[in-house]
């Protein structure tokens, strides 16, 4: 029974017995049970198990006028009939028809005081779970018999009527009395006022709470005579002013663990509640069918449970399971394990693969997985790590990874690494570095590479360096540039260049030098320009040209010399004003090309 009262079970039990006329009374609360199993016990037990549970009593309603009988489900004195009188007459011997009570013994018992009863919910861990009543009517004992009842069978303040229910059954005949009478009117689910009693306090209302009946007909009997019908009616009441209710009855208790098979709606794969209980189909019901509604939710024992860690795997629908029982109680169950089937193997291929020890899940309604693997084959030990798509990795404080032999990584798209702070890379011997297509390296402040012994750098096609601001490349000994077909150079503002010692440029074709406005040229000591065949200097209209074969001309609008001492010169002729002068001389034409930089940009 799932989510009923006990109204509704107790009609479900006598329904299908056939138990159709039937009356509940109630005035206490009974609220709705969330899981009621009937297990290994007949439907009367449970019935009357469960009835004393809820403090509910029974009698048959019998009709005055005719053999109509109807069930009566009650759980408190005030909805008996009215009491009716009945005198007391020990020394009676009237017939049946004249109602009396010839006999009437009145008692007290010891009987439990008080009652706790206390449980637990997981949905409330916290919670004290613990109810207690203490009994009423103790004129006759003392008040330290405790009855402490655990499991308790309650979650919530409910568990406070329980209390009261069980200590009323416990102390259901504390005080009793036991009659005798010929009226058969005297019977179960009644209230009978004795009246004429000698003992004055006996004199009040009682409820009946049994009666047996012995009648006796001795003229039925072929050849014997004797008296007439008699009705023997033996039967025992209480004091009215109480409720009397059934004892606890004890509870079929489970063996042990029994399997079962997860359960969900169609086209389900995993069917869970927020506090991951899985439903269940038992294979003893034959009530439920295999779906969403085959059980309550049960809880499932993980691994590991804490506050917000643990462990957390939740069975999936058509999975088998190994349900055991708290405290034996068959409407408390809880998931203890799992295990494999024909239709359900294991990974892997056993026993081939029985070094192996696996945690592989599925992908939720896919046929992907992910999986821890170990495996302890001797020399070929491992572990494999299967990510069906993502696979993240997150270390608050230090990760150290250390690898004895090899370490290969293969990443078929991208690869992004970012260190917030410093990497540092030691390699012992050798590093290779492939890029397929374009690497770009970008440093925010500095850089620094140290090359113990050699560096060669190979650029297939062409090769930029940009630098900011400054630029400035130390060599301790020597350094060589081979450019196969042109160098440019540019400077924005200034160039210098110095050299410890020698100085040497050879150019295989022309040198041209274009100053925007002074050039100076210093020798300390000696300063010597050659030229093979035509050495000229010309500035506007003057020019000072000189051949190879030791002509030197001179021209200019007007020539000055001055010796500050003396001018001397030496010819075997002197031509002066005679038009003996000769032409001056051009440089011989040079035909090739001006070389022409690529624009950079281009590339």
């Amino acid at each position: 029974f799932q989510n009923e009262d006990i109204k509704s079970i107790l009609g479900t039990i006598l329904q299908e017995n056939g138990v159709t006329e039937w009356s509940p009374l109630f005035s206490e609360p009974h609220p709705v049970r969330e899981f009621c199993v009937q297990y290994s016990e007949t439907d009367y037990d449970f019935l009357a198990r469960m009835a004393a549970e809820e403090g509910i009593f029974f009698y048959e309603e019998h009709a005055q006028t005719s053999d109509d009988q109807s069930l009566v489900l009650c759980d408190t004195v005030r909805f008996l009939p009215e009491a009716f009188e009945i005198p007391w007459n020990p020394n009676t011997r009237t017939e049946v028809s004249t109602p009396c009570i010839s006999q009437f013994r009145h008692s007290a018992q010891i009987r439990p005081s008080s009652v706790t009863g206390k449980d637990y919910t997981f949905k409330r861990p916290g919670w004290a779970g613990r109810f207690e009543h203490q009994g009423e009517h103790q004129d006759y004992q003392r008040t330290q018999y405790e009855v402490f009842d655990y499991p308790g069978r309650f979650k919530d303040g409910h568990g406070q009527n329980f209390a009261r229910w069980q200590m009323e059954g416990w102390r259901n005949n504390a005080e009793v009395a036991q009659g005798k009478s010929r009226s058969p009117a005297i019977w179960p689910g009644r209230r009978i006022q004795l009246t004429e009693h000698p003992q004055a306090s006996l004199n009040r209302e009682w409820q009946v709470v049994s009666s047996d009946l012995h009648g006796s007909q001795p003229q039925a009997a072929a050849g014997r005579s004797g008296s007439g019908t008699t009705l023997d009616n033996h039967f025992t009441v209480i004091p009215a002013d109480r409720t009397w209710r059934p004892r606890p009855l004890p509870k079929p208790s489970v063996d042990g663990p029994q399997s079962a098979v997860v359960t969900g709606p169609a086209g389900e794969e995993i069917f869970c509640d927020e506090h991951g209980r899985v439903r269940v189909k038992f294979n003893w019901d034959r009530y439920n069918p295999a779906n969403q509604d085959s059980s309550c939710w049960i809880r499932v024992a993980q691994a590991w449970a804490g506050p917000g860690f643990g462990n957390l795997a939740i069975p999936r629908v058509g999975q088998e399971v190994i349900v055991d029982f708290l405290n034996g109680d068959p409407d408390q169950p809880i998931i203890m394990g799992r295990t494999y089937h024909q239709e359900n193997r294991s990974p892997g291929s056993l026993p081939g693969t029985k070094t192996q020890m696996t945690i592989r899940s599925k992908t939720y309604k896919g046929s992907g997985f992910n999986e821890l693997m170990f495996d302890d084959a001797t020399g070929k030990e491992r572990v494999y790590i299967h990510a069906q798509k993502n696979m993240n990795t997150e270390v608050l404080h230090n990760r150290t990874t250390d690898v004895t032999n090899n370490h290969a990584e293969t990443i078929g798209n991208n690869q992004v690494i970012a260190v917030t702070n410093n990497q540092i890379q030691t390699i012992g011997v050798n590093q290779i570095q492939n890029v397929g297509v374009n690497q770009v390296e970008k440093v925010g402040s500095n850089q620094v590479i140290k090359v113990g012994t050699n560096q060669i750098e190979t650029v297939g096609l062409l090769r930029a360096l940009n630098v900011g601001v400054v630029y400035q490349t130390t060599v301790g000994a020597i350094m060589s540039t081979s450019v196969a077909m042109m160098q440019s150079s540019q400077v924005g503002l200034h160039k210098s260049l110095m050299v410890g010692m020698g100085y040497s440029v050879n150019v295989g074709n022309k040198v041209t030098f274009s100053v925007g406005k002074t050039r100076s040229d210093n020798a300390g000591q000696t300063a010597i320009y050659s030229a093979g065949e035509h050495l000229e200097l010309r500035c506007g209209k003057a020019r000072l040209v000189m051949t190879k074969d030791g002509k030197i001309f001179l021209n200019g609008t007007k020539i000055d010399l001055e010796g500050a001492e003396s001018v001397n010169g030496d010819a075997l002729t002197i031509n002066w004003n005679c038009g003996a002068t000769e032409t001056v001389p051009d440089a011989p034409k040079d035909d090739s090309p001006e070389p022409k930089m690529p624009d950079m940009r281009e590339f």
